[in-house]
């Protein structure tokens, strides 16, 4: 009976050493910095509240890519905006929506991999923080 349990518990680790390999392999695929879809992970991410955006950063910090850095231009302009049109009185209680708006119409630009600057202002935004 105690063999039976230590080939329960050898063949156990070996079956968890084998998924947590294959994991990493898969991960590393996916988040490889030559895959030609990094630049819309990095893209995506950065719309998912201030903290993806951080990691976005970071991210695209690593390997550059255009998509990356164009949406994480757009992002922080966009949150910016957000966050100086609340201050503003009769405007601040449509900020939110506006906001809102602008983010899923970026996002869905980012998710089919089309660098569309946000209506307005996504040019200045360009311009702005051209150093991101």
């Amino acid at each position: 009976m105690p063999d039976e349990k230590k080939d329960f518990g050898k063949d156990f680790a070996d079956d968890a050493k084998k998924a947590a390999n294959e994991f990493q392999e898969e991960v590393k695929k996916t988040f490889d910095p030559n895959s030609p879809d990094n630049g819309k992970i990095v893209a995506i991410i950065a719309h998912i509240t201030l903290i993806g955006w951080i990691v976005a950063l970071i991210m695209n910090s690593q390997n550059k890519t255009e998509l990356g850095s164009f949406y994480i231009r757009q992002t922080l302009g966009i949150w910016l905006l957000t966050i100086v049109l609340g201050i503003i009185p009769i405007i601040g209680c449509f900020a939110a929506i506006i906001g809102l708006v602008l983010i899923v119409m970026s996002l869905i630009n980012a998710a089919s991999n089309k660098m569309e600057p946000t209506v307005v202002v996504g040019d200045y935004f360009q311009d702005w923080f051209k150093s991101l």
